[in-house]
């Protein structure tokens, strides 16, 4: 059976919480148990203290609607164990935008979306950095810092895109198409950018394709991606059969209820399908839809797009309200309090990648990189 704390700290599974009653002294007994058990270092474990609320207040009013009351209590002593040895470790602790509350906003040195978090690996200067990610953008960090210690909380935090297609596709595709330039999509594993031209993320995935100077382009492996820049350019691109699973979801018709029933303005992620894009007012990436909310500074809106995204927004636009028809990714939910603070307690799942594929992938990362960011608002 489940220590109660455990269970609550999974928010996206559904319980009755108003039902579950728990002291503080029981949740602190929880939380040394469990560390006891494993722990092999000297470090001082999570501890409550009725201190800790009066430290984090400004944290815990920030997060005020977004962090559930009941759970607050539970989140606290592992922000402030996390901060403690992070600080211990000298590591930084980049998260992406679909990550918790109370990771974006508690215990992340860098937020953002994948550009914006291999921008930073690739400039970081600490020896130890922890993706709170998925494992490609963990592989990503390491092609770019190869001197760096990194780790990632969970090895099982995955991507349904990157797992869609292998390095023997990649070279299958070219033997298909003798000649013609590869353009893969950062949401893949290192063995399928190593035997790419160049990566891309949905930041700048025009722009890299009509870079690469071909009248033709593989682009791999988000098939709705592909579609939405094969409708912005004259390159002729050939398509892979990958979606993102919280992406692929949406459909037109949710669309257009919560346009109907909220009057919200939508803006839409362009991994979703070109049924869903053709209802949306902005389609962008993560950063982009950022830069939309503050352009535009619509009364409501509706992103279409992991669930969390809307979480860490609603902190910077106060004034918006925002409707979620949202889906969360079971992937990054993953990653959580307590496995961030044993993952720098036990220093435990180093990422690594072979050098004669690193050194390849690192190629393709950089065209990227040159890029840069290339969002329209």
């Amino acid at each position: 059976m489940a220590p109660i704390w455990l269970w609550l700290h999974a928010r996206h599974i559904k319980t009755e919480r108003h039902r579950i009653r728990f002291s503080i002294p029981l949740l602190q007994y929880q939380i040394i148990r469990h560390l006891t058990m494993t722990s092999n270092i000297e470090i001082s474990p999570p501890q409550w203290s009725d201190q800790l609320e009066i430290d984090y207040a400004e944290l815990g009013t920030r997060l005020e609607g977004l962090v559930p009351c009941l759970e607050w209590p539970m989140h606290l002593p592992w922000i402030d164990a996390i901060l403690r040895l992070k600080e211990q470790r000298g590591a930084v602790i980049m998260a992406h935008s679909y990550q918790s509350p109370e990771i974006f906003h508690g215990v992340a040195d860098v937020t953002g979306d994948s550009l914006s978090l291999a921008q930073a690996a690739a400039s970081c200067s600490a020896e130890l950095i922890v993706i709170c990610g998925v494992y490609f953008m963990a592989e990503t960090a390491k092609i770019l810092a190869p001197d760096r210690t990194v780790l990632i909380p969970d090895l099982h935090a995955g991507c349904s895109l990157a797992s869609s297609i292998t390095a023997a596709d990649v070279r299958r595709l070219r033997a298909m198409h003798p000649g013609v330039p590869v353009v893969s999509y950062v949401n893949t594993t290192a063995d399928v950018k190593a035997e790419s031209d160049a990566c891309c993320t949905s930041a700048n995935a025009l722009q890299v394709v009509e870079a690469m100077g071909s009248k033709k382009v593989i682009f791999i492996p988000d098939r709705f991606l592909g579609a939405y820049v094969a409708a912005q350019t004259n390159v002729e691109l050939v398509l892979w059969n990958g979606t993102c699973e919280v992406h692929e979801i949406f459909t037109a018709q949710q669309m257009r209820h919560a346009r109907e029933r909220f009057n919200a303005k939508l803006i839409a992620h362009p991994e979703c399908s070109p049924e869903v894009l053709a209802e949306a007012d902005f389609v962008g990436s993560t950063s982009a839809m950022s830069q939309w909310l503050e352009k535009v500074k619509p009364d409501r809106v509706a992103l279409i797009t992991e669930c969390s995204m809307a979480d860490n927004l609603r902190t910077k636009f106060p004034q918006i309200e925002f409707v979620q028809p949202c889906n969360l990714c079971p992937h990054m939910k993953q990653i959580t309090l307590p496995n961030i603070f044993n993952c720098l307690r036990d220093l435990r799942h180093e990422v690594t990648v072979p050098a004669d594929v690193a050194s390849r992938a690192r190629r393709a990362l950089d065209r990227m990189l040159q890029v840069g960011r290339q969002d329209r608002v």
